[in-house]
């Protein structure tokens, strides 16, 4: 047992707001936080509610009171807001508890929860909500280690960032980004995708981690689709504002890899890891901007019809034989929409500029110089037929120059006329 003096040390030194209160809603006793929170004059016998500024934000709080004087309610807890007179808002548990013997009193015991707030939403916003929440709920949210999950990666990177860089200054560089980020999370969201961390202008997202998800192929590859089209309203913003279009391209992979908390114990970070990782971010390097690839692994999982453009197979660093992707340019009832990649239409008038170029390896530019031909530009600029005596494979980067003029562009495919280029970086408008 403790003692009246005990009991009324505690009352005094917590951080808690606690208050009684008469069957009527008075206030008979408030502790000092409970004073200061409220602004009580000591010794007052002033109603709970009305110790509470009648503004827009407190309507909650104060019919939490109400209710539970008025209804002589057992236990009647809440979280809500509180606005005081200096207009600051506070977010508040509050319990009351009904004591009932020779007359009824309350016991309202009021938990700041303001701070552990800010630290959730700050927590949400540098990490993710599913992160977040894995930290937060979970045992193994604050320890060192990982388990491996079978999961479905996906990873987003902009085409020609460099040059876009270059272009703009740091204030308007974050801006564009911003914005393309904020739409990209939407679509992450919406499929309940873990974003592991922003790669400069890319996006790493996992899929079935921290938090279980049947679907995860399906899931990831719809959101791939959704990103592909929100890139529409991202590029609408730009032109409006003055910014450059952006394109994007993803890759997708299923499989296991070690998902978990990676760190020391005074700094940790929820990381993904493994071939699985590696083998999408290789695949992701093989797109130009607008086109969503998906591995034969995580395609044989989907529980929706898969619209393919194309199929091809590529060799990642490490892996002994080579592995089958598709093209995607829709799933299930959403499509992309845009497949001008397989659909170009050409300028009337040929170009016929010649350049000498280099292929680039692991994206150093190799030092063989070859000679080559821009023979058309498509209509929308993004393609070109290149014509060349070198022999070039599909997806290789090249880097073309003349002068000062620098282009980068991917090889998409050969045709009897040469092979058509996809521009992915330029210093300068082709042939001006």
């Amino acid at each position: 047992m403790i003692s009246p003096d005990q009991a009324q040390y505690f009352f005094t030194n917590t951080e808690d707001s606690v208050c009684v209160i008469s069957s009527s809603g008075e206030v008979l006793y408030a502790n000092p936080a409970a004073e200061r929170l409220f602004e009580i004059p000591a010794d007052s016998r002033i109603k709970i509610w009305k110790t509470v500024p009648f503004v827009e934000g407190n309507d909650d709080l104060i019919q939490l009171f109400i209710d539970s004087v008025t209804n002589k309610v057992a236990t009647h807890e809440a979280i809500v807001d509180y606005v005081n007179n200096a207009g600051e808002v506070s977010n508040l548990h509050v319990r009351m508890t009904c004591y009932n013997q020779d007359e009824i009193v309350y016991l309202v015991v009021i938990t700041n929860l303001t701070q552990l707030f800010k630290v959730n939403s700050a927590l949400v916003r540098y990490t993710s909500p599913e992160i977040a929440d894995y930290v937060l709920t979970t045992k193994e949210g604050q320890k060192r280690g990982g388990q491996t999950k079978n999961v479905t990666i996906l990873m987003s990177d902009l085409r020609g960032f460099t040059a876009l860089s270059e272009k703009l200054t740091a204030e308007e560089l974050i801006t564009v980004l911003n914005h393309y980020f904020e739409a990209m999370v939407v679509c992450i969201q919406k499929y309940t995708g873990t974003v592991i961390e922003f790669l400069g202008d890319g996006i790493f997202t996992v899929f079935g981690a921290p938090k279980d998800l049947e679907n995860h192929p399906t899931n990831a590859v719809k959101c791939a689709v959704e990103m592909q089209r929100a890139m529409r309203e991202v590029n609408e913003w730009n032109r409006q504002n003055g910014y450059p279009e952006l394109q994007m391209g993803i890759g997708i992979n299923t499989g296991p890899a070690v998902v978990g908390n990676i760190g020391s114990e005074k700094a940790m970070k929820y990381g993904c890891m493994g071939s699985t990782v590696n083998v999408t971010g290789r695949l992701e390097s093989l797109t130009i901007g607008g086109q969503v690839f998906v591995t034969e692994n995580t395609a044989k999982l989907l529980k929706e019809e898969l619209e393919v453009v194309s199929e091809g197979s590529f060799l990642p660093k490490g892996v002994s034989v080579e592995l089958k992707y598709f093209e995607v340019s829709g799933i299930g009832d959403i499509e992309i929409g845009d497949d001008s990649a397989n659909n170009i239409v050409w300028q009337d008038q040929a170009m016929d500029r010649d350049y000498e170029f280099n292929i680039l390896e692991e994206k150093k530019v190799g030092v063989t110089s070859h000679e080559g031909t821009i023979r058309y530009i498509s209509q929308n600029n993004r393609f070109a037929l290149f014509k060349t005596h070198t022999e070039l494979a599909d997806r290789q980067n090249i880097m073309l120059h003349k002068g000062d003029e620098r282009i980068y562009a991917k090889v998409i495919r050969k045709e009897e006329k040469g092979f058509v280029i996809c521009f992915t970086s330029m210093t300068q408008t082709v042939g001006s």
